[in-house]
């Protein structure tokens, strides 16, 4: 078997995750990495994209779950994981995703603060 590690860097998106009202109201901006490990042995060999996993399609799948509101970050990258581990279930053999909120609004100067959750 034949595994890569697969690695979506500082995808950027605008959404409306907070614990207080304004922060769904406003919204904020958020940075979303993920890393994952796929079987790619018949992909490899084939040069073929339908045995892997989709760069396009993950995008995609994270996007729909960043548009969702989510009180709290753990919500959101446990939604992300779900989603990845439901689409890929044959070639996913592990993920690992970081949502970060830059500027969070906590009373004083800060770039951002981030979630790290895996399977």
């Amino acid at each position: 078997m034949e595994l890569a590690k697969i690695e979506l860097e500082d995808m950027e998106f605008y959404a409306s995750h907070g614990c207080y009202d304004l922060e769904q109201k406003v919204g904020n901006r958020f940075i979303v990495n993920l890393k994952m490990t796929v079987e790619v042995e018949e992909a490899a060999y084939n040069d073929d994209i339908s045995k892997t996993v989709n760069y396009l399609e993950v995008y995609e799948l994270v996007a729909r779950q960043m548009v969702i509101p989510s009180r709290i970050l753990e919500n959101v990258a446990h939604r992300i994981l779900e989603a990845l581990s439901a689409t890929y279930t044959d070639r996913l053999k592990t993920a690992e995703v970081k949502v970060s909120k830059l500027a969070p609004p906590l009373g004083g100067p800060l770039s951002r603060v981030s979630v790290t959750m895996s399977l």
